[in-house]
């Protein structure tokens, strides 16, 4: 029989939609039959959030995971007193809700670090108010790495049957063309495959996205396909990888949606979400890979136009719930340099 894995839920931004869409995911039925998932937040701020979305269900303090009750309807909270209900502010940006934020997911790290969970998901923070709280980190993944000593960590996004990672993030556009070099690219299509590797593919199929119109069109459209992309596909292909590349941006996705490639290396942020939201916005999970922990998102924001509104949907926050009990029972511990079997086999 497989597992109910034990999940922190980290709660976010308490401004925002995450209080919200955490507790809805807690109470969902599947993602309680998939796994014994637990908010890292607080009490109040949770239970404002269910009155607001006219919802009731019993919460239950928790100090440590070993405490949860983990029953259907009720939501176990390991409560840190950060953030005070009555002086959150929905949809504003506030230092002490992005320093709450930020010790939700210290916690989360903690835990995962000590064994005492099996994977973390996290719920949306704001960026603006991690840096009005002074927080020395822009988002999840810079935090996760710093505190893990994660040195490679790589972020994939999950979407119905296509995986997509990503060479550069969260930079300007022209500083991300920048940055694509043949060294670098070849260094990420190295990464690529050992992380779907890891994943339980023995043989990926990976395809590398052009940077221009038409991939460049051999250089009529740019040079960047000609000087570094290709040519780090040459390379890889020699060391034996399963590379396609430079395809172009506009069919690329297309391809590996249907099952042409395993998986497709994105060249800068808005060219892997674009596609990614396309197919299905709510079920858009990225998962942080790289990292000694199993750690999945919601790829989407705090939504402050809706915060305390009640209307905010969970289906991403219980997708990101799902693919981390599938991940955590499939035994697979996602580190950059060594895949860990641990129970049950692979996905």
């Amino acid at each position: 029989m497989t597992k109910r894995p034990i999940l922190a839920l980290t709660m976010g931004d308490p401004a925002g939609i995450g209080p919200e869409i955490s507790a809805k995911a807690v109470l969902d039925e599947q993602v309680h039959r998939t796994s014994r998932s637990f908010i890292i937040g607080d009490t109040g701020v949770i239970r404002k959030a269910l009155q607001c979305a006219g919802l009731s269900a019993e919460i239950h303090p928790i100090t440590t995971p070993d405490e949860g009750l983990y029953q259907q309807g009720t939501i176990d909270v390991l409560h840190l007193g950060l953030a005070d209900e009555n002086q959150v502010q929905y949809g504003q940006i506030q230092a002490e809700c992005g320093a709450a934020a930020f010790g939700y997911v210290k916690k989360s790290i903690e835990l995962a670090l000590d064994g005492l969970v099996d994977a973390v998901v996290t719920a949306p923070v704001n960026k603006e108010s991690l840096q009005a709280a002074k927080v020395p980190y822009i988002g999840h993944t810079e935090m996760f790495a710093d505190m893990t000593g994660a040195k490679e960590e790589m972020t994939m996004f999950s979407i119905l049957s296509l995986k997509i990672f990503f060479l550069t993030r969260h930079v300007s556009l022209a500083q991300a063309c920048q940055m694509i070099t043949q060294e670098r690219v070849f260094a990420g299509i190295k990464k690529t495959i050992e992380a779907l590797k890891q994943l339980g593919l023995d043989s990926p199929r990976l395809a590398v996205a052009g940077l221009n119109p038409h991939a460049g069109e051999h250089g009529l459209f740019g040079r960047e396909e000609v000087d570094a992309i290709a040519p780090a596909v040459e390379q890889a292909v020699a060391s034996g990888l399963n590379v396609t590349g430079p395809v172009p941006a506009d069919s690329v996705f297309h391809m590996g949606r249907i099952g042409r490639f395993d998986a497709v290396l994105s060249l800068y942020h808005d060219q892997g979400h674009i596609a990614a939201k396309m197919m299905d916005f709510e079920r858009t999970v990225s998962v942080t890979l790289g990292l000694p922990i199993l750690r999945t998102s919601v790829d989407h924001g705090t939504a402050f136009d809706i915060a305390g509104q009640g209307i905010a949907s969970a289906i991403s926050m219980i997708e990101a719930t799902r693919v981390a009990a599938e991940y955590a029972n499939a035994g697979v511990k996602l580190t950059s340099t060594q895949a860990e079997r641990i129970a049950g086999g692979g996905k």
